[in-house]
């Protein structure tokens, strides 16, 4: 995918850079289409409450279903299109079978319409972008995406675009996985994972270029706690421009720009031996 970047002939063009790839002018497969359920909840939650600032309106959206599982094992599939989906950051590709059914998964990079992929138990001749494999079957050092925590329930690790996580050892039922926030850690050998790198890597180089733009995608205006009265924020009030004085906080009093909010016994913590930030996770 390239980046465009606008001229500008409006306020609007004039910081814009939009990404343009090769995908499908087409309108997603009508029974892979779930339009029971809605795409967002606005940021609230079961009972109606504000759980996530900032959310709320923009376009409506139709919910596809993607297959992490990739349980269908050893039919041929034909990728039929390459399609965007406003509901992920990565492309999805609609996979033709050869017993007739079609499914939704995320399309990795170098995957062009009307090649084949598999979903295999066995090590195959070669790798190609879309295989899917059981962690145990992929050699060393290969990028994958799409990665299961726990065996048969579905891809959970390395879902957004351009990312990929990499196969560091495999040994006693176990593999050691390089994700991309830079944590290492294991899983069951026995997950299903894909190979090759998302599409859409330059996604997150993309400019709005006019604040309508977020509004289109559902996201609110973000208001600083300092511009706001003090019954409304711990860091507002003040006679002129003031900075809020101490330390940043939440609205709710909760020390902001580093304060860790990992639980500190954590059950995932025995199968992480590196955390995201470098530092070597202490052994129970």
């Amino acid at each position: 995918m390239a980046i465009i970047f606008c001229n500008p002939v409006t306020s609007g063009c004039r910081f814009k850079a939009i990404g343009r790839s090769a995908v499908s002018a087409v309108r997603p497969f009508r029974s892979l289409v779930d339009k029971r359920r809605r795409c967002r909840s606005d940021g609230r939650n079961c009972y109606g409450r504000i759980t996530m600032r900032r959310r709320g309106g923009g376009h409506g959206r139709l919910l596809r279903i993607l297959d992490y599982r990739r349980d269908k094992i050893d039919v041929p599939a034909r990728v039929q299109s390459i399609e965007y989906d406003p509901n992920r950051s990565c492309h999805i590709a609609l996979l033709a079978y050869a017993d007739g059914e079609k499914r939704y998964i995320p399309a990795p990079q170098n995957l062009p319409v009307g090649s084949v992929v598999r979903s295999l138990n066995e090590k195959p001749d070669d790798f190609t972008a879309g295989l899917a494999l059981p962690l145990v079957l992929i050699p060393l050092a290969m990028p994958v995406h799409c990665v299961e925590l726990l065996p048969g329930k579905g891809a959970q690790l390395v879902r957004g675009a351009g990312t990929s996580a990499q196969v560091l050892a495999v040994e006693s039922g176990r593999a050691t996985l390089k994700l991309p926030s830079g944590e290492i850690r294991h899983v069951d050998a026995r997950c299903r994972a894909t190979i090759g790198v998302l599409s859409n890597g330059e996604h997150n180089q993309q400019s709005l270029g006019k604040a309508g733009r977020s509004r289109w995608l559902g996201l609110r205006p973000r208001v600083r706690g300092v511009a706001m009265n003090p019954v409304d924020h711990p860091m507002g009030g003040g006679e002129g421009r003031t900075s809020g004085g101490g330390h940043p906080v939440s609205p709710w009093g909760q020390l902001a720009k580093g304060l860790p909010t990992r639980k500190r016994r954590k059950n995932s913590d025995a199968t992480i031996l590196v955390r995201r930030s470098g530092r070597k996770m202490k052994r129970r």
